[in-house]
């Protein structure tokens, strides 16, 4: 069980503790913290810290993040409290709620949920302006469509395993994104 608040394993900083003392050390790699998560039940507990950035997460991101925060933490006194520490992205299941989301998941594949009760499954284009194009197949074929983003309810990332189409891609205005599994 993943827990965000305060931490129940005595001596480990709170998940806002672990924030504040990473968050300017991940922002140097373009990174921002978007969670912080406690599995207290782990043995030992597990700190495990969620980034994201405009450039996705790769192996060597995450190794350079966890060495840096690790050298951070070691700095907190947990009274020798032993702990494991994980740096990993939001991966795709986690929703889209924000702008940076949507910019971030540029030519994913995305299920759609309106406030109006309709349902959708496209490709992201560009965000901007609190306006997101998605590219859905109409036919044959595909259309843009522009929708704000105080429409959707709910936008969660779909796994793909084949590549989309030459048409799509155009419709996004850019490659495939690389699959980084944000």
């Amino acid at each position: 069980m993943t827990q965000r608040t305060q931490s129940s394993s005595p001596g480990l900083p709170t998940p806002e503790q672990v924030s504040a003392l990473l968050s300017d050390e991940f922002a140097r790699f373009g990174y921002e913290i978007d969670d912080v998560l406690f599995d207290v039940h782990a043995k030992p507990p597990r700190i495990r810290v969620i980034a994201d950035g405009d450039t996705p997460l790769d192996l060597e991101a995450v190794a350079e993040l966890s060495r840096r925060a690790s050298a951070l933490l070691d700095t907190v006194d947990t009274g020798q409290a032993p702990y494991t520490l994980e740096v990993s992205s939001p991966g795709v299941d986690r929703p889209l709620t924000a702008a940076k989301h949507f910019r971030r998941a540029r030519g994913r594949r995305v299920e759609v949920s309106l406030n109006d009760g309709t349902d959708l499954t496209g490709r992201l284009g560009p965000t901007a302006d609190g306006v997101v194009q998605i590219v859905v197949r109409r036919g044959r074929d595909f259309e843009v469509r522009r929708l704000p983003l105080t429409d959707i309810r709910k936008a969660v990332v779909q796994v793909e395993f084949s590549p989309p189409s030459a048409q799509e891609l155009e419709l996004v205005g850019g490659a495939h994104p690389k699959e980084s599994g944000a």
